[in-house]
This record gives structure tokens, sequence and C-alpha cells, in this order.
């Protein structure tokens, strides 16, 4: 029986032969949602020679490999490079390596590790670093390029030099199953969507060391004619607009938006956030105004809309002089992301005591948000006067941030 090919050609010597995963719903076990799915980008480079650039995620590991043969004879690939250790992307290659054992893996000097901890296997590892080439011949010459914690310590890129290609591993990627497979085919809001939430999930804690690449490889002045990363679609139609947006997302971003959490237990502190959120609108009617509840809505989607904000206010009741708990998961992740330049203010109502604010605000602060104001905390079911003071309470923080 005839395999079935399901690679296709970036180029004439470039050939895409990973997995496109429509039904991927969640990733890094339940950490990071991925309601439109995801790919796992691996590619064939011909020259003389022939490498491959990364696998597949562990389940798919027949299929890849299957799907591999159709394309080329094994035996004929000259080099695996492993851009990055995550089984995501190395998953399928102890079953590859099983049918080629003898074939140099490239990786980057913590990949070495990466590789030997997750898998214990005896393979032939060549460590590279920034600026170390590989040769194909035919004039296809690999430059490699370290990006560590960027998202792991063994991350790298590899830029085919007259291609004019930077494959940059989980940089510049998105979780989105398209199988148009180019930016230019797919619809450009859900792609930049997937990148920010990618970036402010998996990359912003390391928003420092993302500057410091990124002006590093602008440095070494690569013309970069289409970019392939490891997850999502490539970008051919004008690459560098993704490269610009992630020196804006490197460099404490936020945008006219305000984004209002909260958590509650019978309803006062929803309304609390109602009402505030009518008085940001009245102080300001310009401001992107989101209102999420911390238990109803998707965290992921949640962090990402922080991301974007130039303030948060955040609200729980009081509960056992502390927080609700998926408030306070919530604070964990936006903590986490370690947010610069960001403002903030508390809420909540309570019954006995109302510890609430002030456990928040101590959260946020922990976090690195700017505290403008006290916290405003409201004694049972809140009335029309206490709604009243919602009101105000969210016009003046509308003021305080503007």
């Amino acid at each position: 029986m005839k395999r079935m090919d399901k690679s296709f050609k970036v180029t004439e010597c470039v050939t895409w032969v990973g997995k496109i995963d429509h039904e991927l719903q969640t990733f890094h076990g339940d950490e990071l949602s991925t309601q439109r799915g995801s790919s796992y980008n691996a590619y064939l480079v011909r020259g003389e020679k022939t490498a491959l650039i990364d696998t597949v995620w562990t389940p798919f590991a027949h299929e890849f490999v299957e799907n591999l043969k159709s394309v080329i004879d094994l035996k004929d690939i000259d080099y695996v490079i492993a851009l990055h250790g995550e089984c995501d992307h190395s998953g399928a290659l102890p079953e590859l390596m099983r049918e080629i054992p003898n074939t140099p893996v490239y990786c980057s000097v913590n990949g070495v590790k990466s590789l030997k901890g997750l898998y214990h296997a005896d393979w032939d590892l060549h460590p590279v670093k920034t600026g170390d080439t590989l040769d194909l011949g035919g004039g296809k010459v690999f430059t490699f390029v370290e990006a560590r914690m960027l998202h792991w310590p063994d991350n790298m890129m590899a830029y085919l030099q007259d291609e004019k290609i930077l494959f940059s591993t989980d940089v510049f990627g998105q979780h989105l199953a398209s199988e148009a497979m180019y930016n230019d085919l797919t619809d450009t809001s859900s792609i930049y969507y997937e990148a920010k939430k990618y970036y402010a999930n998996i990359v912003a804690p390391f928003s420092k060391m993302a500057k410091l690449k990124l002006q590093e490889v602008a440095k070494m002045n690569l013309p970069i004619d289409m970019i392939c990363p490891s997850h999502g679609v490539i970008w051919r139609d004008n690459p560098a607009q993704i490269v610009e947006k992630y020196m804006e997302w490197a460099d404490d971003y936020q945008e006219n938006k305000i984004t209002i959490l909260y958590d509650t237990m019978w309803n006062s502190t929803r309304r609390m956030a109602e009402a505030i959120a009518e008085g940001v609108k009245r102080a300001d009617p310009e401001v992107k105004l989101v209102v999420k509840s911390t238990s109803k809505h998707d965290k992921n989607d949640i962090l990402t809309d922080v991301f974007d904000s130039k303030a948060v206010l955040v609200g729980s009741p009081t509960v056992v002089n502390g927080i609700l708990s998926s408030v306070a998961a919530e604070l964990d992740l936006i903590r986490e992301m370690h947010p610069v330049g960001k403002k903030a203010a508390a809420f909540g109502s309570y019954g006995w005591s109302g510890e609430s604010p002030k456990v928040l605000a101590e959260h946020l602060e922990k976090a690195g948000f700017e505290i403008v104001c006290d916290g405003l905390k409201v004694n049972w079911v809140p009335d029309e006067a206490a709604l009243q003071q919602c009101v105000e309470f969210g016009a003046n923080f509308a003021k305080l941030v503007k």
C-alpha cells in the first residue's frame, strides 16, 4: 500500500514534513489553552546533503516517520537538527533514530542535556553555539543562533543563508492549526491573537532576554525572506512584521486598555465589578475595557488581556480572611508573566472582616503593579448607594491611569 505524502514544498530545497493537530485543546499538560489547535512543524532541507529540522509531538511519532518515508528514504537523511528538546518538537526522535541510529544530531549545548534527560539514548549529539555553521553543500549553509530561555535554556534558531530563511523554533510561532500554513493565506487577526497569546503566556517571563536576543539578531544583519517557526503558520508575506511585534511586546508592552477581573460567591462582587466598569466607561469612553470572571473565562485569554493592559482592577469577596481560589490562581499566573509599568487597584465584598482588597493589593504589588489608590470594599450585598460608590471608584481609577 502506498504511503500518503502529507508534506508540501516551502521552496525548491525546503519541504514541510510536520503535523497539523486540529484537535489540540490544551498544551503543557492543561496549563495552556489551544482552542484553535496547533501544528508541529518539521522541515527537510536538501543541498548535496539533507538535514531534517525537528520532528513532532510523541503521540504522532509513528505517523510522522511513516509520512517521512513517503518523502525520502530515511537513510538519505544526513543530519538531524534539534532546535529544541521539548517533546512537541523531539517526540518522534526515538522512533526515527531507531531507523537511522548513526545519524548525527545537531543541537545546542543545553540541548544535549535536554535530549539525554528526556530519552536516555546514546545518540551522536553534536553541540553547536551561535555563529557555528553546517554546510549541506550546493550553497546550502546553516548558521546557528542560540535562543536561550525563549523559552527553554536549549532553544536555538537556524538560518539558511542562500534561501534567507530563519527556522525560528518557538519564537514567532502560534498555536494555530491552519491547512493553508502561510500567513498570507490565513486570517490575520487569528494569527496575531494566537501569536500574542503565545508570547504573553510562554515568552513574557523572559522578555528582557527576548529583547536582547532580537537586538543581537538584528546586529547580525541577516536578510530574511521567510520565517519558519515550530508552531503555526509560516511567515512568508513581510516576515519582518512579526519581528517588529516581538520587539514591541518585549518592551514593557501596553495598550490603552483596562481589564477588570473578579470572582464572586453570591454575586455581590460581580455587581461591584459591573458598576466599576460603568464608572470607567463614563470617565474614559475611549479606553478599551474588558471585564472577565476568573472562574468562568479562560485563564490564558485573561492573561493575554492583562498583558495588553495599562491597568487592571481585581476583585474578590473575602473568604476566611483571604480571596477566592480562581482569583489567587490567576494572580499567580500574572506574577509569573513579570508585568512592568502597569497600574492596579483592588475591590471586594465581605460579610464579616473584609480583608480581600488588602490581600489582593499585596498580590498585585508583589507581581510588580503600581497600586494607585486604596481598595474598595462593600459590606454584604451592595445597595444603590454602594453601587454608586463603585461607579465613582471606577471613574476615579480611570482618571488616575489615563
